[in-house]
Protein backbone atom coordinates (compact mmCIF):
# COMPACT_ATOMS: atom_id res chain seq x y z
CA UNK A 1 0.00 0.00 0.00
CA UNK A 2 1.10 3.67 -1.09
CA UNK A 3 0.88 6.76 1.25
CA UNK A 4 -1.47 8.22 -1.28
CA UNK A 5 -3.75 4.56 -0.83
CA UNK A 6 -3.83 4.40 3.39
CA UNK A 7 -6.66 5.94 4.88
CA UNK A 8 -5.94 8.51 7.30
CA UNK A 9 -7.65 7.46 11.17
CA UNK A 10 -10.09 9.72 11.88
CA UNK A 11 -9.85 11.91 15.42
CA UNK A 12 -12.15 9.45 17.37
CA UNK A 13 -9.72 6.32 16.32
CA UNK A 14 -8.07 5.02 19.75
CA UNK A 15 -4.45 5.68 18.69
CA UNK A 16 -3.13 3.73 21.99
CA UNK A 17 -5.56 1.05 22.68
CA UNK A 18 -4.36 -2.55 23.41
CA UNK A 19 -1.14 -0.96 25.15
CA UNK A 20 -0.81 -0.96 28.81
CA UNK A 21 0.75 2.11 30.56
CA UNK A 22 2.13 3.66 33.95
CA UNK A 23 1.65 7.03 34.73
CA UNK A 24 3.84 7.72 37.87
CA UNK A 25 2.22 10.61 39.87
CA UNK A 26 -0.90 10.02 38.17
CA UNK A 27 -3.52 10.69 40.46
CA UNK A 28 -3.20 14.42 40.24
CA UNK A 29 -2.91 17.55 37.78
CA UNK A 30 -0.66 16.71 34.67
CA UNK A 31 -0.76 13.08 35.39
CA UNK A 32 -4.47 12.69 36.39
CA UNK A 33 -4.90 14.29 32.46
CA UNK A 34 -2.22 11.81 30.93
CA UNK A 35 -3.88 8.82 32.63
CA UNK A 36 -7.15 9.97 31.68
CA UNK A 37 -5.85 11.07 28.22
CA UNK A 38 -4.11 7.87 27.26
CA UNK A 39 -7.85 5.94 28.51
CA UNK A 40 -9.36 7.79 25.95
CA UNK A 41 -6.81 6.91 23.40
CA UNK A 42 -7.64 3.24 24.61
CA UNK A 43 -5.13 2.28 26.68
CA UNK A 44 -5.45 0.15 29.72
CA UNK A 45 -3.49 2.26 32.79
CA UNK A 46 -1.85 1.98 35.81
CA UNK A 47 -2.19 4.93 38.11
CA UNK A 48 0.56 5.08 40.62
CA UNK A 49 0.45 7.53 43.69
CA UNK A 50 2.53 8.25 46.62
CA UNK A 51 0.02 9.31 49.27
CA UNK A 52 -3.24 10.57 48.00
CA UNK A 53 -5.32 7.51 47.53
CA UNK A 54 -8.65 8.77 47.23
CA UNK A 55 -7.58 10.97 44.24
CA UNK A 56 -5.78 8.02 42.58
CA UNK A 57 -9.16 6.08 42.91
CA UNK A 58 -11.15 9.10 41.42
CA UNK A 59 -8.77 8.88 38.58
CA UNK A 60 -9.62 5.51 38.11
CA UNK A 61 -13.72 5.63 38.48
CA UNK A 62 -13.36 8.22 35.45
CA UNK A 63 -11.10 5.86 33.54
CA UNK A 64 -13.62 2.84 34.31
CA UNK A 65 -15.97 5.37 32.95
CA UNK A 66 -14.61 6.14 29.75
CA UNK A 67 -14.66 1.90 28.77
CA UNK A 68 -10.95 1.33 29.74
CA UNK A 69 -9.19 -0.61 32.34
CA UNK A 70 -7.33 1.13 35.14
CA UNK A 71 -5.81 0.26 38.48
CA UNK A 72 -4.35 2.52 41.39
CA UNK A 73 -0.89 1.61 42.88
CA UNK A 74 0.72 3.21 45.52
CA UNK A 75 4.59 3.23 45.67
CA UNK A 76 6.91 5.76 45.97
CA UNK A 77 9.22 5.86 42.95
CA UNK A 78 12.18 7.90 44.72
CA UNK A 79 12.52 4.05 46.07
CA UNK A 80 13.79 1.31 43.98
CA UNK A 81 12.31 -1.48 46.06
CA UNK A 82 8.86 0.33 45.74
CA UNK A 83 9.83 1.32 42.06
CA UNK A 84 10.57 -2.48 41.33
CA UNK A 85 7.54 -3.88 43.04
CA UNK A 86 5.25 -1.30 41.54
CA UNK A 87 5.94 -2.81 38.23
CA UNK A 88 6.09 -6.27 39.30
CA UNK A 89 2.53 -5.51 40.13
CA UNK A 90 1.71 -4.06 37.08
CA UNK A 91 3.25 -7.05 34.84
CA UNK A 92 1.59 -9.72 36.85
CA UNK A 93 -2.25 -7.94 37.01
CA UNK A 94 -1.74 -7.02 33.17
CA UNK A 95 1.17 -8.83 31.33
CA UNK A 96 3.55 -6.28 30.07
CA UNK A 97 4.11 -2.70 29.87
CA UNK A 98 4.00 -0.49 26.40
CA UNK A 99 4.23 3.19 27.67
CA UNK A 100 5.98 4.69 30.83
CA UNK A 101 5.47 8.07 31.58
CA UNK A 102 7.73 9.18 34.47
CA UNK A 103 5.01 12.32 35.73
CA UNK A 104 6.19 11.77 39.29
CA UNK A 105 8.18 15.11 40.39
CA UNK A 106 8.73 17.14 43.32
CA UNK A 107 9.27 20.94 43.41
CA UNK A 108 10.97 23.39 46.10
CA UNK A 109 12.48 26.98 45.73
CA UNK A 110 15.60 28.74 47.53
CA UNK A 111 18.35 30.81 46.13
CA UNK A 112 22.14 29.54 45.94
CA UNK A 113 23.05 30.44 49.63
CA UNK A 114 19.70 28.46 51.36
CA UNK A 115 20.30 25.22 49.68
CA UNK A 116 20.44 22.77 51.83
CA UNK A 117 21.68 19.45 51.58
CA UNK A 118 18.30 17.98 52.23
CA UNK A 119 16.68 19.88 49.67
CA UNK A 120 19.32 17.95 47.03
CA UNK A 121 18.69 14.61 48.33
CA UNK A 122 15.19 15.42 48.16
CA UNK A 123 15.08 16.71 44.73
CA UNK A 124 17.30 14.89 42.71
CA UNK A 125 15.77 11.30 44.59
CA UNK A 126 12.28 12.22 42.96
CA UNK A 127 12.88 14.02 40.02
CA UNK A 128 16.02 12.05 38.88
CA UNK A 129 17.07 8.92 40.87
CA UNK A 130 13.03 8.20 40.55
CA UNK A 131 12.79 8.20 36.90
CA UNK A 132 15.86 5.61 36.64
CA UNK A 133 14.79 3.70 38.89
CA UNK A 134 11.38 2.79 37.59
CA UNK A 135 12.75 3.26 34.24
CA UNK A 136 15.06 0.31 35.06
CA UNK A 137 12.71 -1.51 36.78
CA UNK A 138 10.07 -1.45 33.79
CA UNK A 139 11.97 -2.45 31.00
CA UNK A 140 12.25 -5.92 32.41
CA UNK A 141 8.79 -6.11 31.40
CA UNK A 142 9.25 -3.81 28.25
CA UNK A 143 7.51 -4.28 24.63
CA UNK A 144 9.75 -3.88 22.31
CA UNK A 145 8.14 -0.47 20.10
CA UNK A 146 7.13 0.83 23.29
CA UNK A 147 7.64 4.40 24.54
CA UNK A 148 8.88 6.02 27.26
CA UNK A 149 8.43 9.75 28.23
CA UNK A 150 9.72 11.62 30.26
CA UNK A 151 7.82 15.31 32.21
CA UNK A 152 10.51 17.80 32.01
CA UNK A 153 10.31 21.51 32.59
CA UNK A 154 10.97 24.52 31.24
CA UNK A 155 12.95 25.24 33.97
CA UNK A 156 15.47 23.19 32.46
CA UNK A 157 16.46 25.65 29.92
CA UNK A 158 15.54 29.16 31.35
CA UNK A 159 17.49 30.95 34.36
CA UNK A 160 15.18 31.30 37.09
CA UNK A 161 16.31 32.41 40.40
CA UNK A 162 15.72 30.23 43.22
CA UNK A 163 15.12 27.91 40.46
CA UNK A 164 18.58 26.37 40.48
CA UNK A 165 18.20 22.59 42.10
CA UNK A 166 15.04 21.92 40.79
CA UNK A 167 16.21 22.99 37.50
CA UNK A 168 19.17 20.67 37.92
CA UNK A 169 17.02 18.10 37.56
CA UNK A 170 15.45 18.16 34.81
CA UNK A 171 18.24 19.15 32.89
CA UNK A 172 19.71 15.78 33.74
CA UNK A 173 16.21 14.13 33.48
CA UNK A 174 16.59 15.96 29.37
CA UNK A 175 19.88 14.47 29.13
CA UNK A 176 19.04 10.79 29.68
CA UNK A 177 16.07 10.98 27.30
CA UNK A 178 18.84 11.51 25.01
CA UNK A 179 21.15 8.60 26.01
CA UNK A 180 18.25 6.20 26.60
CA UNK A 181 17.01 6.97 22.99
CA UNK A 182 20.43 5.82 21.87
CA UNK A 183 20.51 3.18 23.89
CA UNK A 184 17.14 1.24 23.10
CA UNK A 185 16.45 2.39 19.88
CA UNK A 186 17.61 -1.00 18.71
CA UNK A 187 14.55 -2.26 20.30
CA UNK A 188 12.51 -0.01 18.67
CA UNK A 189 11.26 2.45 22.27
CA UNK A 190 11.23 5.53 21.62
CA UNK A 191 12.22 7.77 24.04
CA UNK A 192 11.19 11.59 24.50
CA UNK A 193 10.26 14.45 26.79
CA UNK A 194 7.84 16.45 27.40
CA UNK A 195 8.64 20.45 28.73
CA UNK A 196 5.39 22.39 30.15
CA UNK A 197 5.48 25.74 30.62
CA UNK A 198 3.39 27.66 33.41
CA UNK A 199 0.49 24.68 33.62
CA UNK A 200 -2.22 24.70 36.51
CA UNK A 201 -0.98 22.31 38.98
CA UNK A 202 -0.90 21.79 42.81
CA UNK A 203 2.80 23.20 42.32
CA UNK A 204 1.90 25.72 40.39
CA UNK A 205 -1.21 27.23 42.57
CA UNK A 206 1.16 26.85 45.29
CA UNK A 207 4.46 29.04 43.99
CA UNK A 208 2.44 31.54 41.59
CA UNK A 209 0.45 34.50 42.87
CA UNK A 210 -1.97 36.51 40.11
CA UNK A 211 0.88 39.33 39.74
CA UNK A 212 3.30 36.66 38.97
CA UNK A 213 0.19 34.38 36.37
CA UNK A 214 -0.66 37.88 34.82
CA UNK A 215 3.53 38.11 33.73
CA UNK A 216 3.85 34.65 32.63
CA UNK A 217 0.05 35.48 30.26
CA UNK A 218 2.14 38.11 28.80
CA UNK A 219 5.42 36.30 28.23
CA UNK A 220 3.63 33.54 26.49
CA UNK A 221 2.94 33.74 22.91
CA UNK A 222 -0.22 32.30 23.17
CA UNK A 223 -1.78 34.70 25.91
CA UNK A 224 -2.74 32.50 28.47
CA UNK A 225 -1.54 29.91 31.64
CA UNK A 226 -1.24 26.14 30.13
CA UNK A 227 -3.77 23.49 31.54
CA UNK A 228 -2.90 19.60 32.30
CA UNK A 229 -4.74 18.66 28.87
CA UNK A 230 -2.69 20.57 26.80
CA UNK A 231 0.76 18.64 27.68
CA UNK A 232 -1.57 15.49 27.77
CA UNK A 233 -2.29 16.15 24.11
CA UNK A 234 1.26 16.01 23.49
CA UNK A 235 2.01 13.31 25.57
CA UNK A 236 -0.52 10.91 23.55
CA UNK A 237 0.70 12.33 20.62
CA UNK A 238 4.60 10.38 21.62
CA UNK A 239 2.89 7.32 23.37
CA UNK A 240 0.79 6.33 19.66
CA UNK A 241 2.29 5.29 16.62
CA UNK A 242 1.67 8.65 14.77
CA UNK A 243 5.39 9.02 17.14
CA UNK A 244 7.13 6.48 16.26
CA UNK A 245 9.74 8.81 14.36
CA UNK A 246 10.69 10.99 17.58
CA UNK A 247 12.98 10.07 19.85
CA UNK A 248 15.53 11.72 21.81
CA UNK A 249 13.36 15.24 22.29
CA UNK A 250 11.89 16.89 24.83
CA UNK A 251 9.07 18.98 23.38
CA UNK A 252 8.19 22.16 24.84
CA UNK A 253 4.71 22.06 25.55
CA UNK A 254 4.51 25.92 26.49
CA UNK A 255 2.39 28.23 24.30
CA UNK A 256 5.58 29.86 23.49
CA UNK A 257 6.31 31.19 27.05
CA UNK A 258 10.09 30.63 26.34
CA UNK A 259 10.68 31.82 22.59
Amino acid sequence: MTLTQQQPQTASAKRVAGKVALVTGGSRGIGAAIALRLAEEGATVAVNYNSNRSAADQVVRRITELGSRAVAIQANVSAEDESVKLVEEIARTFGKIDILVNNAGVHEAAVVDKITPQQVDHLFGVNVKGVIATTVAALKNFSDGGRIINISSGAARVAMPGMSVYSATKAALDTLTRVWAQELGARQITVNGVAPGTTVSDMYQAAVDPEMEQAFIEKTALKRIGQPDDIAAVVAFLASDDGRWVTGQTIAADGGLNI
